[in-house]
């Protein structure tokens, strides 16, 4: 009910009428100015991709709203259990322009704003879409990261207000980018989180994209709206800082390349593992290899649950399952068991045989997986093959 009220308020001033000027002089609308706003990536890590807002004024009497999209509450009921499933629910949220200047700049982030050039009729269609959608009862709406964010929100009421005519226009310039690719560059700064969405991320964010595709990062959408022309005329009437802080945090133009590390890395601890296999007792091959499988048989758990379990569609068919197989779970016991002695029955022998030969041919098959994952093949096939040695001269 107050959230109603102070909408209605908020209507009111923008749109009411024209101080010290007749109505008929005006178009309706024309009193209007809107613009994008784009904000700075900032250092957590649900800030890494930045922000789009549309900032709405009346220009005869001051007032204005800034309206976001993308907003979320931690004590929202079931919002974990909804984030893992993959069915978050964000809302559109209204504020003063003064107000959202304030927190970013006690964040240390700058501000962009682009006036756009759009006529009275298009400027007083959009504002009036963004007051509906800010209504209570329809300002929650199915958040997506990539297809339907604080960005793709933002294009694609422009889009509307424009006949379509940006999403002609983006649709037809292809870019060398993919849903991997820009998000693990913006995660690059929070390293274990950009390796991790590397991880997890199958074949889906791998494909090819449009810039209108990619303009879910704010940033990109931000030079496309200014590279925009509508009827020949820039899309863009005016630009510049509202806010200009040296200290925003920048996002990388690039992932991370870490493929010669991994290889280095997996070769080492591959070599390790084959020598701590051939010493007299258990403990320096178990020490090695038990973290391994732990880590290979636990990851591969969260993604099969990830493709199974979550509407999380970027996770789906996720390659890395032959890398980082359920099945390792399995063989911890047989790290810890003595060559030669102790050894379990032969049907129990061969199980356990046949699930290391499957990890390592599966491991193996991986590699021709339509799917960008070569850091981790890199990083995984030696430890798999290291792995499989030394389990087997315990069997």
């Amino acid at each position: 009910m107050r959230t109603a009220l102070w909408l209605a308020v908020l209507w009111l001033g923008l749109f009411s009428p024209l101080q010290a000027q007749d109505a008929t002089d005006a178009a309706p609308g024309a009193e209007l100015r809107i613009s994008l706003l784009t904000f700075a990536p900032g250092a957590v890590y649900w800030q890494r991709f930045g922000h789009n807002a549309l900032l709405v004024e009346n220009t005869i009497n001051g007032a204005n709203a800034v309206y976001n999209y993308g907003l979320f509450d931690f004590f929202q009921k079931n919002f974990f259990l909804n984030f893992a499933r993959g069915h978050m629910v964000y809302r559109l949220g209204v504020q003063s322009l003064d107000d959202t200047l304030s927190a970013y700049a006690a964040e240390g982030r700058w501000v962009y704003q682009q006036v756009l050039a759009l006529d009275a009729q298009q400027k007083l269609e959009l504002a009036e879409f963004l007051h509906r959608n800010a209504q209570p009862d329809r300002r929650e709406y199915r958040y997506d990261y990539f297809r339907d964010n604080c960005s793709t929100r933002v294009r694609d009421a422009l889009d509307h207000t424009l006949g379509g005519a940006l999403k002609a226009t983006l649709s037809a310039q292809p870019v060398n980018s993919s849903y991997r690719f820009e998000a693990t560059r913006l995660m690059r700064p929070i390293l274990p989180l950009a390796l991790g969405m590397d991880a997890i991320m199958g074949p889906a964010g791998d494909a090819p994209m449009s810039r209108w595709q990619q303009s879910f990062v704010p940033a990109v959408f931000m030079q496309a709206v200014a590279a925009q022309q509508v009827n020949g005329h820039p899309l863009v009437a005016s630009a510049g800082y509202l806010l200009a802080d040296s200290h925003s945090p920048v996002a990388p133009e690039a992932p991370l390349h870490w493929i010669g590390w991994a290889l280095a890395l997996g070769l080492g601890l591959g070599a390790l593992l084959v020598w701590a296999a051939q010493q007299p007792g258990r403990l320096g091959f178990g020490l090695l290899a038990t973290p391994l499988l732990l880590l290979a048989g636990l990851a591969g758990l969260f993604m099969l649950a990830a493709w199974t379990l979550t509407e999380h569609w970027a996770m789906a068919s996720n390659y890395n399952l032959l890398l980082f197989s359920p099945l390792a779970l399995l063989l911890i016991p047989v790290v810890w068991m003595q060559p030669a002695t102790h050894q379990p029955p032969q049907l129990t022998r061969q199980g356990l045989r046949l699930c290391i030969w499957a990890m390592l041919i599966g491991a193996g098959l991986s590699a021709l997986a339509p799917q960008q994952h070569w850091p981790w093949l890199a990083l995984w096939l030696p430890l798999h093959a290291a792995l499989a040695y030394g389990l087997l001269r315990r069997l």
